[in-house]
């Protein structure tokens, strides 16, 4: 059976200077998760916030904290994530010697770990921590920034991703992070995505907009998974 389709509205697209009160207002708007963009300025070209604002956006929110470490070397800080606050934490192949031991460390900390695909990485990275992972995150757009257009071509990838997980037998989350909107939801969705990061597309109407951009992308995701299904 399908897992429901999650929305995880990132954070990197609201307003830093109420960072905790946007964190409140949308999980109060429908988000099932809220995702953190952790970057350095050295793994990504942006740098954006460490654990100390992971920590104090706990006290906002009980939902679930989704953390992409775009950082290196990632095996430094992941545990300190975990300790502020994080319940997801997917890391990059390239952001350390040894994804194998990278996620086998968030796993030992009681954490879920995931491993995410740059548009450049070759899908089978993922191959021999299959067994490991949690999540699969597909990146179409080149991390870095928001508000960049969703790259077509990975669509591919998606569904390549959600067929090695159908033959692994596991329940592994197939998250999905760039240029998500409602007119690119549905594509996704029916490649086989269940957890949807959008930033620019749900706070560009500020706080009033929030639920309403929320729910115009779950139903377009929802569309193109029945669509795909018929």
């Amino acid at each position: 059976m399908a897992n429901d389709i999650l929305i995880a509205p990132s954070l990197l697209a609201a307003d830093f200077a109420n960072l905790g009160a946007d964190a409140a207002a949308v999980a109060d708007a429908g988000a099932d998760w809220l995702h953190l963009d952790v970057m350095d300025g050295r793994f990504v070209p942006n740098i954006t916030f460490g654990p100390m604002v992971v920590k104090a956006l706990r006290k906002h929110s009980d939902k679930p904290f989704d953390a992409h470490l775009m950082i290196e070397p990632v095996d430094m800080f992941a545990p300190e994530f975990i300790q502020a606050g994080a319940d997801w934490v997917t890391i990059h192949p390239e952001s350390g010697a040894h994804a194998h031991r990278s996620i086998g460390h968030i796993k030992s900390l009681g954490k879920k770990a995931g491993i995410a695909l740059n548009p450049g990485t070759p899908v089978e990275a993922i191959d021999n921590v299959m067994d490991m992972v949690d999540l699969v995150l597909v990146m179409t757009v080149n991390p870095g920034f928001g508000g960049q257009s969703f790259i077509q071509s990975q669509v591919a990838k998606i569904a390549a991703v959600h067929e090695r997980i159908k033959a692994s037998g596991r329940d592994i989350r197939l998250e999905v992070d760039g240029g998500v909107t409602p007119a690119t939801a549905g594509a996704v969705a029916a490649a086989g995505a269940d957890v949807l990061v959008a930033g620019t597309a749900v706070f560009k109407d500020g706080r009033d907009g929030l639920a309403r951009n929320i729910q115009a992308i779950r139903d377009a995701a929802e569309v193109g998974r029945a669509d795909a299904a018929a």
